[in-house]
């Protein structure tokens, strides 16, 4: 598979400018891991999830066994290995909230690392001081040892009285500590690359933009619950560059064992 830093529908452009090898260019979601294209299905097992949910995660159950990949992201890293997203829902809307399975192959092509994510909320930032926190650029916020989730800020998503005691117990807040660097650093620059993704099997429509992205996890009774915190800065949409914007994804992840997933 092909990946390219600019995107993939780029040839949809140079097809209407009567360039006709673009018109006739193979898949571009070709040669994944696991099989992967985009309009398969992924099937996994519910039992994670179901563990998970009983020890207190807040990771979203899946609606259903099986659900439809809509979009697949490569993130371009300063790292050996590849990164993959396999999008199950989008979250291009205010009501319509990312899902992804993030697998990491490395550079012998074996995959290291199997999750999936919900957007557990997403934040804008209101000032330069806000973003530069959440991109770690002064030394400070993002890539700090430890970030903690309040069980205020839940109850105003709507979190339920008994959703909260399951998750919180007798505490006011969950704290997550830094999945990467050493434990007595206090500040690690976060991961910084590109996420090119395309939402159709001729890379004609996607989207690219800019993250800055820290890992956290907490132990739970039974188990690991990932966050991950990823501020975007979205550069193009549909070859749109004017459709540029700036959020932070707040994403629960729960790692998964490969025989667990199925995609066909």
């Amino acid at each position: 598979m092909s990946w390219k830093d600019a995107f993939q529908y780029g040839k949809a452009v140079l097809a209407n400018h009567g360039v006709e090898a673009a018109k006739d260019a193979p898949r571009a979601d070709d040669a994944l891991p696991l099989g992967a294209r985009i309009g398969a299905l992924i099937k996994l097992q519910q039992s994670p999830f179901i563990r998970a949910n009983a020890n207190g995660s807040l990771i979203a159950m899946p609606d259903q066994a099986e659900a439809t990949i809509r979009a697949i992201s490569h993130v371009k890293l300063n790292l050996s290995g590849q990164l993959y997203r396999y999008y199950l829902s989008l979250g291009d809307s205010d009501d319509e909230a990312e899902i992804f399975l993030q697998l990491f192959q490395d550079e012998h092509g074996a995959i290291s690392e199997l999750m999936y994510c919900t957007r557990l909320t997403r934040l804008i930032p209101q000032t330069a001081e806000e973003q530069e926190a959440y991109t770690g650029e002064s030394g400070f916020g993002l890539g700090e040892k430890t970030y903690a989730i309040w069980k205020e800020q839940l109850a105003d998503l709507g979190y339920s009285e008994a959703e909260l005691s399951a998750v919180f117990g007798d505490a006011e807040n969950v704290e997550y500590r830094r999945d990467v660097g050493a434990a007595n650093v206090d500040f690690v620059t976060p991961f910084n690359g590109i996420e090119t993704r395309i939402d159709d099997t001729a890379g004609e429509h996607g989207l690219k933009q800019e993250i800055y992205f820290m890992p956290y996890v907490r132990n739970l009774a039974d188990g690991l619950e990932y966050l991950l915190i990823s501020t975007e800065i979205v550069e193009s949409q549909n070859g749109d560059s004017d459709k540029r914007a700036i959020h932070v994804n707040f994403m629960i992840g729960l790692a998964l064992e490969a025989e667990r997933v199925v995609i066909q």
